[in-house]
């Protein structure tokens, strides 16, 4: 388990406001344990266990690859879903298509009256 706090004991005067710490010399899978701060022994005594892990190295788990077609369905947009029109809207539909359809028949007799004119 890795912590980020120590534990320690000293005086009020010597509380110290952080603990620097080289990692740059840490492989993969090491850690960096309370018993490796650098601490002054003779004014600061450590309570945390020194066995407890502070930082590691570790790597990132590596994820499957999916296939081709899998990644192209997981990324392609949903399709929207079909609205239905309630019966209100299809009601002025058809009051619509009635009404396109009068002007049309009354084409129809002004082209018969001209034609009976000419």
């Amino acid at each position: 388990m890795v912590t980020r706090e120590v534990e320690i004991e000293c005086l009020p005067g010597d509380i110290p406001t952080e603990f620097k710490a080289d990692i740059s010399g840490l492989m993969l899978n090491q850690a960096l344990r309370a018993r490796d701060l650098q601490i002054d022994t003779t004014k600061l005594k450590l309570l945390t266990d020194p066995e407890q892990v502070l930082a590691h190295v570790v790597t990132l788990k590596v994820e499957e690859e999916k296939p081709v077609e899998a990644v192209a369905a997981e990324t392609a947009t949903p399709a929207e879903p079909e609205v239905i029109k309630k019966g209100k809207k299809e009601v002025e539909g058809e009051e619509g298509a009635e009404g396109e359809a009068k002007p049309k028949a009354a084409e129809k007799t002004e082209k018969g009256d001209k034609e009976k004119k000419k």
